[in-house]
């Protein structure tokens, strides 16, 4: 691992801990809607290490964020250093969804929205590049080039002249908004192809999709049926109080997790970094089921899972690391109650040998063993 950025981790975590502390003196924001201050004590039980925060600007791309930080979140922890190009991603899913859009002659939607599972998806399909070789330069408008992307489909699906007709069209934009991709990625004296680097830091099948609602048996994997989830993939279902310590087992083992859930419903604020419920209630598995048929609970943000903490009252909250910059008063960081998470997750992603070891599912375990720390 390069000693530079591992150091420069280090001292960012430490700053990050010593923001929490002073906030917790002075007095950070507190949780009414009005944003006026308050005060907000935090106690950090595990702060795991992360790559700088970055700002998704105007994009849907939070899946993409959140799931690269937690892949990266892993690899650092591992005493390793990556980071991750978002750009990369971005632009093969804008051609992967012109490809989609043209051979189902316009049937698709065309959309930049995902999951976690979107993110792991392209990588497998066309690898991923270091973000030093291919960053972001903050001057591209992802949804307006989305659209331009979106009016050459329509266009090749009514000349109908093949789907290449128009792809140097698409390529020829994309390189003018978002560059030239590089064709191979040097790290630590090596080379590899970008298909060859994704398998380096995330292999097939290493990471597994967890949800909880009761209109799917307990222990069966079924396709989500959230709007974001147009590629059908498939999720392992558990009883929410089994997602929960799994959850919390998985960050005191220092996993990288990206979480899915709703910030819809009130209690999100991204100015007070805190998430909490609006109000004081006992979140049952049928309370998370009525608001899912309600359609209140959706697919609407991901952010990755970093680390632990609990308020003055000792409530445990999950600190999660957003993508939409550095301006609250965590650096970017948000701090997200339990009873928040379990009612509004849809989905965590973690990797699955700290599910399944040797094709056995240990999630009815995870409870008795949510506080190890080896």
């Amino acid at each position: 691992m390069n000693n530079s950025i591992a150091n420069s981790l280090a001292r960012r975590c430490l700053l990050l801990c010593a923001v929490a502390v002073v906030m917790a003196v002075s007095g950070c924001s507190d949780t009414r809607n009005d944003g006026k201050a308050g005060e907000m004590r935090f106690s950090i039980e595990v702060m795991n290490r992360f790559t700088p925060v970055k700002n998704q600007g105007r994009s849907t791309l939070c899946w993409a964020y959140a799931m690269l930080s937690a892949i990266e979140t892993e690899h650092i922890m591992r005493g390793d250093s990556v980071n991750l190009s978002v750009k990369y991603v971005t632009r093969n899913v804008l051609l992967d969804n012109y490809r989609r859009h043209y051979l189902t002659a316009g049937r698709t939607r065309f959309t930049m929205r995902g999951m976690g599972h979107t993110l792991l998806n392209s990588i497998g399909r066309d690898g991923l590049v270091a973000f030093d070789a291919y960053s972001d330069r903050g001057d591209a408008d992802m949804k307006a080039l989305a659209k331009k992307v979106a009016r050459i489909a329509r266009k090749s699906v009514a000349v109908r002249a093949g789907l290449e007709r128009l792809m140097p069209q698409v390529e020829g934009l994309l390189a003018e908004n978002l560059g030239t991709p590089p064709r191979r990625v040097y790290m630590y004296g090596a080379t590899y192809s970008p298909q060859e680097f994704a398998r380096s830091v995330c292999a097939p099948g290493e990471y597994v999709a967890l949800t909880s609602f009761t209109h799917h048996p307990f222990g069966s994997d079924f396709v989500l049926e959230v709007a974001d989830n147009y590629e059908q993939n498939s999720f392992h279902n558990v009883p929410i109080d089994t997602l929960l310590c799994v959850l919390e087992r998985a960050v005191r083992h220092h996993r990288g997790i990206c979480w899915e859930g709703d910030i819809s419903n009130g209690g999100f604020s991204f100015a007070r970094g805190t998430a909490q419920l609006q109000a004081d209630e006992e979140v049952t598995q049928s309370v998370r089921q009525r608001a899912f048929e309600r359609l209140e609970t959706t697919d609407d943000h991901c952010m990755a899972v970093v680390g632990l903490a609990r308020d003055a009252r000792g409530s445990l909250f999950f600190i999660m690391k957003n993508s939409w910059g550095t301006a609250n008063p965590y650096g970017g960081l948000m701090y997200v109650s339990a009873d928040y998470v379990r009612k509004n997750t849809i989905a965590v992603y973690l990797p699955r040998n700290e599910v399944w070891t040797d094709g056995v599912c240990h999630c009815r375990n995870a409870c008795n063993g949510a506080h190890d720390n080896d």
